[in-house]
């Protein structure tokens, strides 16, 4: 399990050392093999017949096993690749859907003190409160398999961005006193920037047809 996977993450449930010995990890060009070809295998099988249910439900799969079931494979993967763009989406998920109070606090900060475009771009709205930020976030990974895969990616960097705000802001509000939550909201602020950039850089190489 990767480090960063950490703040945004159920408990783990399938133990790392099974992926070893099952993918080879002792071979780091077979886990990237097999996490870059697991990848791309769903997201072709999907978008080639993008089915209602059949989208419904692999959304909602992580909802009932957690991000390990699925996921596990791409957790290692570099940030700027398919398997890793993946897996940063599947953690703002459960993200959105394991606090969903929370978040929208954040968003909703986040989209006052914010001075650019991105709440228009993530599409929330306004205000958006918890339900409506659970919907937001199935709905961009919805459009990961029904629609325009780079919009979907760019529309999930603006939300990440808008959130960082929110935690940046909340953390000032809490430095004095609060400082071990201010500390907390300062690492997710940083560790959503992280996600936005990479997201957003993912978004660029697959308009390039590069992202792989």
């Amino acid at each position: 399990m990767s480090d960063e996977s950490r703040d945004f993450h159920r408990p783990v449930r399938r133990p790392a050392e099974l992926f070893d010995r099952r993918f080879a990890a002792n071979d780091p060009a077979e886990v990237s093999r097999v996490a870059h070809s697991t990848a791309a295998a769903l997201l072709n099988r999907v978008r080639a017949d993008p089915n209602s249910a059949i989208v419904d439900r692999l959304i909602a799969f992580t909802d009932e096993h957690g991000i390990d079931d699925i996921a596990e494979l791409w957790s290692r993967s570099p940030s700027r690749t398919l398997p890793g763009a993946l897996w940063r989406l599947y953690l703002v998920q459960r993200m959105i859907h394991d606090d969903p109070h929370t978040a929208a606090l954040l968003y909703e900060r986040g989209r006052v003190e914010i001075s650019s475009a991105d709440p228009v771009v993530a599409g929330a709205p306004s205000p958006a409160g918890p339900a409506e930020l659970v919907a937001l976030v199935d709905e961009i990974l919805r459009g990961l398999f029904q629609g325009d895969f780079a919009i979907a990616l760019e529309r999930a960097a603006a939300f990440c961005r808008v959130q960082a705000s929110g935690a940046t802001h909340l953390a000032d509000d809490y430095e004095v006193t609060e400082p071990e939550r201010a500390s907390a909201l300062t690492k997710r602020a940083l560790r959503l920037s992280t996600y936005a950039s990479d997201l957003a850089a993912c978004a660029r190489l697959w308009r390039m047809e590069s992202l792989s």
